[in-house]
């Protein structure tokens, strides 16, 4: 049976295994990646549903290089000091997007602290791009935190993304440990700007297994809609390797549902719950 598990420390149940990526559409988009040298965080994420998504015409896309300025204890992404902007990047993943024929694109990036518009210029400069040039692409922006300063999130805003989503990732008690730079009201606070702003949807994603209680993932989930959230995410966190944080419990898939059904009952207009959920699967609904 072909099946691909993600490396941790403690034993895997069986609902964590997922099949190999296959498919002429994949097959397409993986000979592309690598002819074109694209950065997606499906691959360099380790993402289980790579295969799904990338044979529904969905990929993500990480803009501003692959080296952060962050240490967050759950991400796969190098940590150090970034290269210079490469501004021909914008028209580089437009293309991209234009070749592999993508209907729905996930924008990500990797944070840039060491910039003084942190990098939130490229970013508009990329969805404008992809406008041009893949007109009939909707797209996702899932931004960092731009450290909460509302003048960089409103170059997103005004470039109108279809969704813009930023990342919980945790409860408020780990979020230190979990996300070192970050702080949760700061989070929470973006997401209630972009709203604010006129943002049409807005979006968040929470990762399980990291050593939150049951009432700290309600909590949050309630602090979320509070801040007038359309979507939600909720997934199993998984140890990219041995140096990162380490998996403290493998949450069943009742207990997600138990969560997707709070979620739903609080009205979040999209609710993904599952074990393998990663905050880009199923975007392409998000839009609606």
């Amino acid at each position: 049976m072909n099946e691909i598990l993600t490396d941790t420390i403690t034993q895997k149940p069986k609902w964590i295994r997922v099949k190999l990526p296959t498919g002429k559409n994949y097959r397409e988009l993986r000979t592309l990646v690598d002819k074109y040298k694209l950065n997606t965080i499906c691959q360099s994420g380790s993402c289980p549903n790579m295969g799904e998504c990338w044979g529904e015409g969905t990929a993500t896309f990480m803009i501003l290089g692959n080296i952060c300025t962050r240490s967050c204890g759950f991400c796969g992404v190098k940590t150090g000091r970034p290269l210079d902007v490469n501004w021909d990047e914008p028209e580089k993943v437009a293309r991209s997007i234009k070749l592999m024929k993508i209907k729905h694109a996930v924008l990500t990036s990797v944070d840039r602290d060491d910039l003084k518009d942190m990098g939130s210029i490229l970013w508009a400069e990329t969805v404008n791009a992809v406008r041009r040039i893949s007109p009939g692409t909707t797209m996702e922006t899932l931004i960092p935190d731009f450290q909460g300063i509302t003048k960089h999130i409103d170059r997103l805003i005004e470039v109108q993304p279809e969704v813009i989503s930023h990342n919980m990732e945790t409860v408020k008690r780990l979020t230190r440990e979990v996300r070192i730079q970050a702080k949760y009201e700061k989070s929470l606070g973006v997401l209630s700007y972009l709203k604010e702003a006129g943002q049409k949807r807005t979006k968040t994603g929470l990762m399980l297994g990291l050593g939150e209680e049951n009432a700290e993932v309600f909590q949050t989930i309630e602090d979320i809609r509070n801040a007038n959230v359309d979507v939600i995410t909720i997934g199993q966190y998984l140890q990219p390797t041995k140096k990162h944080l380490p998996v403290k419990k493998f949450v069943t898939p009742e207990e997600f549902n138990e969560f997707g059904d709070f979620a739903r009952s609080l009205g979040f207009r999209h609710v993904e719950s599952s074990p393998l959920v990663r905050s880009s699967y199923h975007a392409e609904k998000h839009i609606h």
